[in-house]
């Protein structure tokens, strides 16, 4: 490994959480996880590039959907255990719910029971996109 590489504090499954930002906006669009392999071909391939849990597979961002997160800059915080990619999401669509971002709920106590509360529209069916 690259000593670049080493100085990220992989978990012991070998992965680290890798937060995607939208550059121009600041908006958290999501988070997933990379490996060695996926940071090392986002920086190669200047796109987000992930590792899939549910797959165990490396999964490039807009592989299928069109929805490519092009890659602007990448930082890694102070405990060395979480990535911050600065991106370009193009279609404007990062989430498979077919939303710009998956933060796309949001707890509401207005009722006094907290409840999630859907606060982004579906920009694409998610059907027409994979």
């Amino acid at each position: 490994m690259s000593d670049w590489l080493d100085q990220v504090k992989w978990d012991s499954k070998g992965l680290v959480p890798a937060i995607a930002q939208d550059q121009a906006t600041g908006e958290v669009l999501m988070v997933a996880w990379m490996n060695a392999e996926a940071l090392a071909l986002t920086i190669k391939e200047q796109r987000a590039i992930y590792w899939s849990r549910s797959r165990q597979a490396i999964w490039r961002k807009g592989e299928s959907s069109g929805h490519v997160q092009q890659l602007r800059e990448i930082r890694l915080d102070c405990d060395g255990d979480v990535l911050l990619l600065s991106v370009e999401q193009l279609g404007g669509i990062a989430c498979h719910t077919g939303r710009r971002s998956c933060f796309y709920r949001q707890l509401d106590e207005s009722t006094g029971e907290p409840v999630w509360k859907t606060v982004a529209p579906v920009l694409k069916d998610p059907q027409d996109i994979y």
